[in-house]
């Protein structure tokens, strides 16, 4: 990293659902910034929250019912939720390129594979359609393609799941963004294309000093590629870190959970340890802590009072009474 300056500053993020009168507070006051040339990881479970932050950022919230009710994105020194539409079509799959969960649903299928890695760079870049193919087939090549005249030719209904995943990442990586999003970028792929994929991130960050925020379940690729990681639930950040420190001493009864949940070759359990019950949905959130009827260490006042993301340390924070100053970690209750 050559910079210290913060590439995106996300301050008390509110991203709601509107639904039968009640405001479902699916992204809930998240702060986080993004150096350049930094890699943040954010991990949880499924319906943490992770996702509908950084559809957040691209002011993609799903409309009508969902809405960015509160918060500052500042993006190169601009808060992004003041930009006009024109504005942010001009940041999306430019200065930030973002990696879709499921690139079936975000391919469109009555185009071909080079109509829309070629729109994309046409549009951004200037380039002559000539220029925009050589591109396209550089982008194919580099995301491990052999065929590429023919797969630039291709429906993506023709492709596999992990084919139409490795189209994605090209078009995402094609405009060499300043910020990538990558939302489960290697989910389906196999254990080969799945390193090279990540190799290939790696290789954008550090040639064009770019930076990435990665969403995954896979705390393999958390350990490998980012450099911070920011761990959310229940649409809150609970806690955050530099990735060596979280994984050698996690403090959230929650992040300690997710690294229990990790198979190990040399484990000799007979049953993988898992996390009691489920991610409250926003409709249900407890009104206190939000991981209180999963804690195993959840104390009387979880029920009824939410605690604060405290910095109990330079660069790292934790969202946790047991972490409070003159916290007795040994006096709780168990549920």
């Amino acid at each position: 990293m050559v910079e210290n300056k913060p590439l995106l500053e996300v301050r008390n993020l509110k991203t709601y659902f509107f639904k039968k009168g009640k405001e479902l507070p699916v992204v809930d006051d998240v702060s986080f910034e993004v150096k350049q040339g930094e890699t943040l990881a954010i991990v949880g479970e499924s319906g943490s929250g992770k996702s509908m932050t950084t559809l957040s950022l691209m002011r993609l919230v799903p409309s009508p019912g969902g809405k960015t009710v509160g918060g500052e994105i500042v993006f190169n020194g601009e808060d992004l939720l003041k930009q006009g539409e024109d504005k942010m079509y001009k940041v999306r799959g430019n200065d930030i390129g973002m990696i879709f969960q499921e690139p079936m649903t975000s391919l469109n299928p009555v185009f071909t594979v080079g109509d829309q890695l070629m729109e994309t760079l046409i549009y951004h870049k200037k380039l002559s359609k000539k220029q925009a193919y050589e591109r396209a087939r550089e982008m194919l090549q580099l995301v491990g393609f052999s065929r590429v005249d023919e797969i630039l030719r291709d429906y993506p209904h023709r492709l596999s799941g992990g084919m139409r995943q490795r189209v994605m990442i090209a078009m995402a990586m094609s405009c060499d963004p300043k910020l990538l999003i990558a939302d489960e970028p290697t989910t389906a792929l196999d254990v080969t294309v799945q390193a090279q994929i990540l190799d290939l991130m790696r290789g954008l960050s550090d040639k064009f000093n770019s930076s990435i925020i990665l969403i995954t379940h896979d705390l393999g690729v958390v350990a490998e590629l980012a450099d911070r990681v920011v761990v959310m639930y229940a649409g809150q950040v609970v806690e955050e870190a530099n990735v060596v420190p979280l994984f050698d001493k996690p403090l959230h009864p929650y992040t300690k959970g997710l690294m229990e949940s990790v198979p190990h070759v040399d484990d000799e359990k007979d049953r993988l340890t898992s996390i009691a019950g489920n991610v409250p949905t926003p409709d249900n959130f407890p009104t206190g802590c939000r991981f209180v009827t999963r804690c195993p260490h959840a104390m009387a006042r979880c029920v009824g009072e939410q605690p604060e993301l405290l910095e109990v340390e330079p660069g790292r924070k934790v969202r946790c009474f047991l972490f409070e100053e003159g916290a007795s970690n040994n006096e709780h209750t168990t549920n």
